[in-house]
C-alpha cells in the first residue's frame, strides 16, 4: 500500500495533469479562434495526452489500493498573445511539470517505494519527449518569424499531422 504522503502527492499530480489538459485545450481554442487550426489540432492532441497521463496515475493509485481524492482544477487563461509567446508558455509549463514529476520521484525514492519509483520513470522519460516537442515548436515558430506565409505552411503541416492516426 502507498504511504499517505505518496497518495497525497500522486493526487496532486493527477490534478496537475488535468490542469495541463485544460490549459492546452484553452490554447487550442485560442488558436482555432485566430484561424490556426493546425496549431489548435496539435494542442488538442497534447490535451488528450495529458488526460491519459492523469488516468495512468489514477489507475496506478487504484492498483496500489490508494485513495483517489480529486481536487478542483483552476481555470486556465484564455488569451495567449502571439504563437511564439504561447508555445514558449507550453515549453515553460512542460518544464514545470518535469519538476513536479521529479519531486514526486524523489519522494518515492526517499520512502523506498520502488514500485512508485519505477512507475514514475515512465513519466520522467515522457517529460523529456514533451519538452523536446515543445522546444521544437518554439524554434519552428521563431524560424517562421513574422512571415505569415511560413506560419500558414507550418499550420497546414500540423493540420495534416493531426488528421493522421498514430502509426500512419
Amino acid at each position: 500500500m502507498l504511504s499517505q504522503d505518496i497518495q497525497t502527492a500522486i493526487n496532486a499530480q493527477i490534478k496537475n495533469e488535468y490542469y495541463s489538459s485544460y490549459l492546452y485545450l484553452s490554447m487550442a481554442a485560442y488558436c482555432e479562434s485566430i484561424n490556426f487550426s493546425g496549431f489548435g489540432g496539435w494542442l488538442r492532441k497534447q490535451s488528450e495526452e495529458e488526460l491519459t497521463h492523469a488516468m495512468r496515475l489514477f489507475d496506478y493509485m487504484l492498483d496500489r489500493e490508494g485513495r483517489i481524492v480529486l481536487d478542483k482544477i483552476g481555470q486556465p487563461p484564455s488569451e495567449f498573445g502571439s504563437l511564439v509567446e504561447m508555445f514558449t508558455q507550453v515549453l515553460e509549463h512542460e518544464k514545470e511539470v518535469s519538476g513536479m514529476i521529479n519531486k514526486l520521484y524523489e519522494l518515492a525514492l526517499s520512502e523506498n517505494d520502488h514500485a512508485t519509483s519505477v512507475e514514475l520513470q515512465w513519466f520522467i522519460q515522457e517529460q523529456v519527449e514533451e519538452e523536446k516537442n515543445a522546444s521544437d515548436m518554439v524554434e519552428n515558430i521563431k524560424l517562421a518569424g513574422d512571415n505569415s506565409a511560413a506560419l500558414l505552411m507550418l499550420d497546414r503541416q500540423l493540420a495534416g499531422e493531426s488528421t493522421n492516426a498514430p502509426g500512419e
